[in-house]
């Protein structure tokens, strides 16, 4: 009995030291708890640091922003003195098309009549975009002109020339003459998708209702 207790005595005061080397080290290892994480860059402080990334990250924007996609454009002899269809101002979308036609040749397109107009341009559109042909907004507004099928689709494997189907919707005759500006080109992605036939679709709150539904009159 005496022999136990003066072991259980030994490793009770082995255990107290230990606790009092644990207790010396509890402040620097609370201190670093909440100590705030530092900067450890060699070169750049946190201010610089941040305005480096930020340069970074506006370079690879405007890098993104400048890259234009590039297209493969065939010009037809008809079209041999006419440039290329290009957009009219920085932020424009559209690429102006003109009409490419023979020598003395022009088209005239009497009210409610049609006419399929030539520009002399075979584009090689890549896989994964279109090319959508528009109307002209100042055409439509002054003269009734627009594309009668709007937005036309040129598809990326299309090597035809591009035709542009006109429509007078106004009340006057309108002369389509060489190198007029008739129509603009707006090259989009496409977004490639497989049908899957289903028993059913989900309900949502408007359901079927269409063709006017809402009615005409803004805020209900």
């Amino acid at each position: 009995m005496i022999d136990f207790s003066i072991e259980k005595m030994r490793k009770n005061n082995e255990l107290e030291k230990m606790a009092i080397r644990s207790n010396r080290h509890l402040p620097r290892m609370q201190a670093l708890q909440h100590a705030p994480i530092r900067n450890h860059h060699p070169t750049l402080s946190p201010a610089s640091s941040a305005n480096a990334c930020g340069r970074e990250r506006a370079h690879s924007r405007k890098a993104v922003m400048t890259a234009p996609l590039a297209i493969a454009v065939l010009k037809l002899a008809h079209a041999g003195d006419l440039p290329l269809p290009a957009a009219q101002s920085a932020g424009a979308a559209g690429l102006d098309l003109a009409a490419a036609l023979p020598p003395g040749e022009t088209i005239v397109l009497a009210p409610m009549s049609r006419a399929l107009v030539p520009t002399g341009l075979v584009f090689q559109i890549p896989q994964g975009y279109e090319g959508q042909v528009r109307p002209r907004s100042g055409l439509a507004v002054k003269n009734g002109i627009t594309v009668l099928n709007a937005p036309g689709t040129i598809d990326a494997d299309y090597r035809g020339e591009i035709m542009v189907p006109l429509i007078n919707l106004g009340s006057d005759p309108f002369v389509v003459s060489h190198g007029m500006r008739i129509a603009q080109l707006v090259i989009a992605p496409v977004t490639a998708c497989v049908l899957v036939e289903a028993s059913s679709v989900d309900s949502t709150v408007r359901g079927s209702a269409g063709f006017g539904s809402t009615g005409t009159r803004s805020g209900g």
